[in-house]
């Protein structure tokens, strides 16, 4: 038995009940992305996006092979680890810490200690604007850019010609170790850059350091000798734990390639367990930077390879795509946005099933784990029965 699983990075398909609080009632990222820059989605919508609640496409198909719903997230966040945690079990009581005016004096200075230097910036700040307003700076002095935003994440920008690759994974090594406790943060991201100015993100070469998660359902799917196999960003988000392979990718196009290749491979060696990707470039490249034609571009692209992944489903497998959060690029600001995940489903020879309105994130965990014969006694319930 196999099981992809496909994050497709905060395709977020509306609003979440309690999406005030966090200033985001209205946004709704696939909506507001295709009514700036239409696309047909013909294959995205043969499995049933077109009957997803909320969710408008032109011409939504009039058959489905698939099922589909949308999801909603119990945890407090919109971040990218609150999301993946609870696809796979993690439902946090509490928010990641969050810095909105920098990080304090206490832990900058042995931030600068770690690293022998001082540092530039700590602020919230966009990816492509941090660059270019302190990356000239950063040249003369070799001080690294420390910048957050609406995420918990402590960020460490560094030029390629100026601070090795190794020495800035180092120093996010032991910005990690300090930001522990009190100043726990989810994350910890290296973002190299390189070039001239206006300067130009390196986003192959990022890396990714974060808390190690509590147990999850990729702990139980190993447990039972299968394979579960990370590509993509999906290994750092859950601390490198649970997994028997990681592929890393340098974007969309090169995480879809290399995850058809592993579905392939897997069937060729009648492998079981669980290949789970994610696809960032929808948020990294085009929903923080507000670029929706970019964005509605990505899910053309998407939509063109979908019928290849298919393909590549084993009989007796499952392909499930989902999101983790929105980024409304129609949206004021650079930050995520509280939406409900995308859910799609597919397995050879199904016919439309409406999986309803899932109450939690968890539910995706359960599913995986009942398919693959895992324990797991954690939050979620399966739609596992559904899909057969």
């Amino acid at each position: 038995m196999l099981v992809t699983l496909i994050v497709l990075d905060s395709v977020g398909v509306g609003e979440l009940p309690d999406a005030a609080a966090f200033g985001d009632a209205g946004a709704h990222t696939i909506n507001h992305t295709l009514r700036h820059t239409p696309a047909g989605l013909p294959h995205l919508s043969g499995l049933g996006l077109g009957r997803i609640p909320t969710v408008e496409l032109g011409a939504p198909a009039a058959e489905v092979q698939g099922g589909y719903g949308r999801m909603r997230e119990v945890s407090p966040g919109k971040d990218t680890s609150t999301g993946h945690w609870e696809f796979m079990g993690v439902q946090l009581e509490h928010p990641f810490q969050i810095f909105p005016g920098g990080f304090p004096p206490e832990v900058m200075d042995r931030f600068d200690a770690a690293t022998g230097r001082g540092h530039l910036c700590n602020k919230p700040y966009s990816g492509t604007d941090v660059i270019r307003d302190y990356g000239e700076e950063h040249l003369k002095t070799g001080w690294p850019i420390v910048y957050t935003s609406g995420d918990s994440v402590f960020q460490i920008a560094a030029h390629e010609d100026v601070v090795p690759l190794e020495q800035l994974y180092e120093w996010c090594a032991a910005a990690r170790e300090l930001l522990q406790g009190k100043y726990a943060v989810a994350r910890v991201i290296a973002r190299p850059f390189r070039g001239a100015f206006p300067f130009e993100r390196a986003n192959e070469h990022r890396r990714d350091f974060s808390l190690v998660p509590p147990e999850t359902v990729l702990d139980a799917v190993k447990a039972t000798g299968q394979a579960v196999v990370g590509i993509g960003k999906i290994p750092d988000i859950y601390a490198h734990r649970g997994f028997t392979e990681e592929i890393h990718t340098d974007d969309n196009a090169d995480g879809i390639r290399k995850t058809l290749e592993r579905m392939r491979r897997a069937q060729a060696e009648q492998t079981s367990g669980l290949i789970f990707t994610n696809l960032v470039d929808f948020d990294a490249k085009f929903g923080h930077r507000r670029d929706a034609e970019g964005y509605s571009n990505a899910l053309s692209e998407f939509d063109a390879a979908l019928p290849e992944l298919m393909a590549a489903v084993p009989q007796d497998g499952l392909l499930i795509i989902v999101s983790d959060h929105g980024n409304d690029p129609s949206w004021r600001g650079t930050d995520h946005t509280r939406e409900h995940g995308l859910l799609l489903a597919y397995r050879p020879g199904m016919t439309a099933t409406d999986l309803g309105e899932r109450e939690t994130f968890a539910d995706i965990g359960a599913t995986v784990a009942q398919a693959l014969g895992a324990e797991w006694k954690g939050p979620g319930e399966s739609f596992w029965t559904r899909l057969k």
